[in-house]
């Protein structure tokens, strides 16, 4: 199933910094990508699912960053050329690398919600563009975890990276600027729907007040001449990338490119 944005999505994405995309996988596709993030969420914290271990952070997100190295079958969605390929639609880019997946379950009970940031200041890039895919494995609205963006904030440039588990206001800091102008906009998704959104733009997601985990799987792709800034991160940290050139390498592979 290809999928080929219209004109008016593209603009859509680029004017306002995010987009949504209903039913982006097929059912046979959920079914299948749910058994992977299960198992492969179960493998990584065995309680996860019924046993949440109550520290601050936890309760906001319990995640689980590159599932693709050790399940194969995650590896066939953290890499699908559907996702990529419209990434590349979205940006412009002459070509999409992958920077890392990760798994991300917002827990039942005393879940907090996920407090407004940006993803751009916590990535070891130089230059704006990176762009995440937020694909929903359950049905999501404002009782389990929905997000919310605020459009046009990517356009306001880079702020401060928050602490998700003792978060600032992100708006402090962009009060001088015409974000805090801006209606937040909720992307409520049926399950195999998804989001794409760039690093700059400011996001927010719900707390889930049900008694199921909120299950999410998240990509993070770049166009390919972004170049490494040698921030500290946790993907890149044993890695011997040089300071100011581009992100790439067996682990950052470019999976959509423009035709010559």
């Amino acid at each position: 199933m290809d999928i080929t944005m219209t004109a008016n999505q593209i603009e859509f994405y680029r004017k306002n910094g995010f987009i949504q995309i209903n039913n982006i996988l097929t059912k046979e596709e959920l079914d299948e990508l749910r058994q992977y993030v299960d198992e492969s969420m179960e493998d990584h914290n065995p309680l996860a699912r019924e046993s949440p271990d109550r520290s601050a952070y936890f309760r906001v997100l319990n995640q689980k960053v590159n599932s693709w190295r050790d399940h194969a079958g995650m590896s066939k969605y953290s890499f699908h050329p559907r996702f990529s390929n419209i990434a590349l639609q979205l940006t412009g880019a002459n070509g999409i690398r992958f920077f890392h997946d990760h798994i991300l379950f917002k827990m039942p009970g005393d879940s907090k919600p996920t407090p407004w940031h940006q993803d751009f200041p916590y990535w070891p890039m130089n230059e704006p563009g990176a762009l995440s895919i937020w694909i929903t494995l359950d049905d999501v609205n404002e009782e389990n975890g929905c997000m919310m963006f605020v459009p046009e904030s990517h356009k306001a440039g880079k702020f401060q990276p928050i602490n998700l588990a003792e978060p600032e206001d992100l708006f402090q800091f962009s009060k001088n600027t015409e974000v805090n102008k801006q209606t937040p906009v909720i992307c409520r998704l049926k399950a195999g729907s998804c989001t794409f959104h760039d690093g700059l733009t400011f996001h927010y997601a719900h707390a889930n007040q049900t008694n199921r985990p909120r299950r999410v799987l998240a990509i993070i792709f770049y166009p390919e001449d972004t170049t490494f800034s040698g921030k500290n991160h946790i993907v890149t940290n044993e890695l011997e990338l040089q300071e100011n050139q581009p992100i790439k390498g067996r682990l950052f592979p470019l999976l959509a490119r423009t035709a010559d």
